[in-house]
Formats: structure tokens, sequence, C-alpha cells
């Protein structure tokens, strides 16, 4: 026995140290803007160094030879200068994600997201509790990374009520938002943004193959299922049993939703069922505008314009329910509730302007086709081009992801390599944004990175004021192994049954 506490014992301290290690190595690094700062200076000095020696490329698909260009020369000066605007302004993402935020941020500002979450925890059977709150958490990404905020400490609170450990609560709620962040039955804003860098990369490779934000939908689809029976498994089997019975005290009470409030989201359902309504029908119809010259769907003018179609649908809700609630008295309430979800993304919106220069000047320099070339004639010389190196990939990026935890920085820098890389091993760009998707979100919920697990640590003493990080990360360790080992398995099915992960999009170019 004495050995066996022992080795728990040097087990933990290897752990602890691992996490320590691993928080101090982030902490080094700068801030995600500052980031693409520097490798945007990074690939100047490197053009200049590489291209001295005269290196060249066969640039895929056009056989055509072109040299390493330097951004420390005048050509190289002036594309710096007269680039700069347009690198930003037509950076795909920008777009995409902007105009998303301005339906699914009006609906978040008047308190429909809120509800909807509250309303669906509550209003599950008992048994089917743990299963509602990890959905729930899935599905909050809709509110982007506010769901962090709101749906842990709901679930702790709905747990509580119902006599179960709230800590369980809290930790299923933590990781549907965290680990299940990229995954919805919704088009999102995280399907614009990585959809939006995936095809900027390419651009320079195959203008012709274009990502767009539902080449992963059926994937992310299927997945938010796996998951939520993943999430509730590891809920009732490791996590509340390892808490125990809840002995403590707290005042927090679960707030239901008022009246009004569910009368608000009950219009807002049928609104959002009658715009859907219509759109089936504009779809059905024949000859409708919004299908291809031959009556599909894959592609057409409906694929191409799902963005607008989801502003629109998230605006029909938004306004319904703030109609409802009171909050919407006038158009200029709507503008405003809209002004106060684009200052949300401020952030963003600076965090993208550097990572633009820095894809601009990879492709410009020719330095990614190069890397990319070199790196599949590598892989293909060592004969490894098959499933193993995409689970290398995997795994990969979720180590990488304990040092950056913004998945949009992530994408941008590891899509000019990686994108183009596996695309001259013939592999679907959409499948390889599938694969950077499930480990980046896997392992949200353990880096100490992630801005919001000290504000979910904050949450978890409320009911053990001896809570540290260690008992947060301990907590999450088994929801992360697990969504990432099911996640890969899932990935994996797709790929080798040829399952499309999205309309027409296989793990092979066709």
């Amino acid at each position: 026995m004495a050995t066996e506490e022992h080795s728990q014992e040097k087990q933990s301290k290897g752990m602890s140290r691992f996490l320590n290690f691993i928080e101090r190595a982030g902490n080094k690094l700068p801030d995600p803007f500052m980031l693409f700062v520097y490798l945007a200076l990074f690939i100047i000095l490197l053009s200049w160094l590489v291209s001295s020696f005269g290196v060249t490329v066969k640039q895929p698909g056009s056989g055509e030879i072109v040299p390493i260009k330097s951004l420390v020369s005048g050509e190289g000066l002036k594309y710096i200068l007269t680039s700069m605007l347009t690198n930003f302004t037509g950076f795909k993402p920008l777009g995409l994600v902007l105009a998303m935020m301005l339906g699914i941020g009006l609906a978040d500002k008047v308190g429909l997201l809120e509800t909807a979450i509250k309303s669906t925890i509550l209003k599950a059977p008992t048994a089917l509790t743990t299963y509602a709150v990890i959905f729930v958490g899935i599905l909050g990404n809709l509110a982007s990374d506010a769901a962090f905020v709101i749906v842990p400490p709901l679930a702790a609170m709905v747990f509580y009520t119902i006599g179960r450990h709230p800590l369980a609560g809290l930790a299923a709620g933590f990781a549907g938002v965290g680990s299940g962040f990229t995954a919805n039955i919704i088009i999102a804003g995280t399907d614009a943004l990585l959809s939006g860098i995936s095809t900027e990369v390419m651009q320079s490779l195959d203008s012709s193959v274009v990502v767009t934000p539902v080449d992963n939908y059926y994937f992310m689809v299927v997945s938010v299922v796996l998951l939520s029976v993943t999430g509730a498994l590891v809920t009732e089997k490791i996590i509340e049993p390892r808490l125990g019975k809840y002995e403590g005290d707290m005042n927090s009470e679960m707030q239901a939703s008022t009246p009004l409030e569910k009368k608000g989201l009950r219009n807002a359902t049928f609104a959002g069922l009658g715009y859907i309504a219509l759109l089936v029908l504009a779809i059905a119809w024949p000859g409708s505008p919004l299908r291809n010259e031959d009556g599909g769907l894959v592609p057409s003018p409906f694929l191409d314009g799902i963005i607008p179609i989801i502003l629109f649908f998230f605006i029909v809700l938004g306004v319904t329910y703030g109609k409802t609630v009171g909050k919407l008295e006038s158009g200029k309430d709507v503008s405003k509730f809209m002004g106060e979800a684009m200052k949300d993304m401020s952030g963003f919106i600076v965090l993208i302007f550097a990572a633009a220069q820095f894809i601009a000047y990879f492709d410009w320099t020719n330095i990614g086709t190069w890397i990319a070339v070199s790196g599949a004639n590598a892989l293909q010389a060592m004969n490894m081009t098959g499933i193993p190196v995409i689970i290398g990939f995997v795994f990969l990026t979720a180590l990488m992801n304990l040092l950056v935890f913004s998945g949009s920085a992530q994408w941008a820098l590891e899509a000019p390599i990686f994108i183009k890389m596996f695309y001259l091993l013939d592999y679907h760009p959409a499948f390889i944004q599938a694969a950077y998707r499930i480990a980046d979100s896997s392992t949200n919920i353990i880096t100490p990175m992630n801005p919001y697990i000290i504000i979910v640590l904050a949450f978890m003493r409320e009911y053990d004021k001896k809570a540290g990080l260690g008992t947060l990360i301990s907590l999450m360790l088994p929801y992360s192994l697990c969504f990432l080992g099911v996640w890969i398995v899932l990935l994996l099915a797709f790929a080798l049954l040829g399952i499309p992960f999205g309309p027409g999009v296989h793990m092979y170019l066709q």
C-alpha cells in the first residue's frame, strides 16, 4: 500500500512539474498580436537570407520555377508599404466573422442566448441533465467567448439544485464550452473564421479550391452528439465518483427565466422556424436562384451566401426576442446592441491586422510554398504520406495549443505551412482544417494560457475555498484526453469510410 501511495505521489508531482513548465513557457510567449508582429519581422529577415542563396521552388500546379523573394529590397519595401491596407481589409476572415457577429452579437446582447441556455438546462429531465449541460456548453460557442462565463456557473447551480456535486456541473459545463468549442449544429463564427483563413492560404496555390463555412458541417454535427455522450460519461463515471458527495454551503441560486423571457424565447423560436421554412421554400421552389444551374446545392449561391443567410437568421431571432422583452424599442437600439457586440471584437480586429501581414509576407516571398514543397517531398521520400502523418499533426496542434490559446491565431500560424504541405499530398484543405479543429479544441480546458481558466477557478472557489489551479486542471484533464481520443477515432471513421465532412468534401481532393 505504501509503495502504491508513493507511486501515485510521484506521478502527481510529475504532472505538477509538467503543468508548471507549460505555464512558465506559455507566460514567456508574447501577446498574440505581438507574436505575429515578431513573426512578420522574422519572415522579412528570413526572406533576405534565403534569397541571398538564390533558392528557387517549383510552383505547384503551374510548374513555374519561382525564386524566394526578399522583403529587404526595393521591391520588398514597395510591397510592404503598398499592400499593408489591402492585406488587412482584403483578409477574408475579417468580413466573414464581423458580419456573423452582427447577428449573433445582437442575439447575445438582448439576452436571448443566456435565456435559451438556462431554459434548455433547466427543462432537461434529471437523468439527462449531464448530457444537456455538455450539449448546451458545446452549442454555447455561438456566443463566442461569452459562453465561458455563462455556462459553467449555470451548470454548477443546476447540479447543486438537484443535489449533485456543483463542481461536477461546473467541470461538465467548462468541458462542453472549452473542449467542444469548435463543434456545433449551427454554422458559427468559428466556421467562418477558420474557413476564411484556409481559403486565404489556398489562393497562392490553387484559387479554384475554396473552403466554405459549411465544409466541416457534417463532421461537426456528429461531433456534437458524440462529445455530449462522452462528456456525460466522463462526468458520471470519473469526475463525480472522485468528488464524492458535496458537503459545503453556498448562497448562489439559479435564477430561472422570467415569464417575459420565456415568452421572448418562444416568440424567437417561432420566428426562427418561420425564417427556416421560408428559406426551405425558396430553395425548393422550381428554378430557385439559390440552386446551381443543374439544380444542385454543391456548389450553389445558397452555400456561397450562407454567411448573410445566417446573419439574417440571428437578426430575426434577436429582434423578435428584444421586442418581446422590451430591450428593443426602435431601430436605434438594434444598432446600439450591434455596436456593443463589435466592441467585443476589437481584440480580434487588432490581431487580424498583424496576422494578415504575416500571411501575406509568407505568400509574397514564396517561403510558405518552399517549406510546404520541401516538407511534402521529405514525407514522400520517407513514405510517410498516410493517416499516421495526420495523427501526428493532430498531436502537434494539441501540444501547441497549450502555448497559443487563440484558435484563430494558431490556425493563422499553422495553415500557411500545413494546408499547403498536405495539399501537395492531395489532402483536401477542409479535411486538414477538421483535423486542426479537434486538436485545438480538446486542450482548451487544460492550458494555463486560457484566460477563462482564472474566471472558472473563481466560480469553483464559491464551492471549494481551497480549490487551486491544480484542482481545476486535474478535473479537466480526463475530459481533454477523452475528447481528443474519441474525436481522432471519429476523424478516422469519416476519412476511411468515405463519409463527407461537409457538402462534397472528403479526405482527398476529388
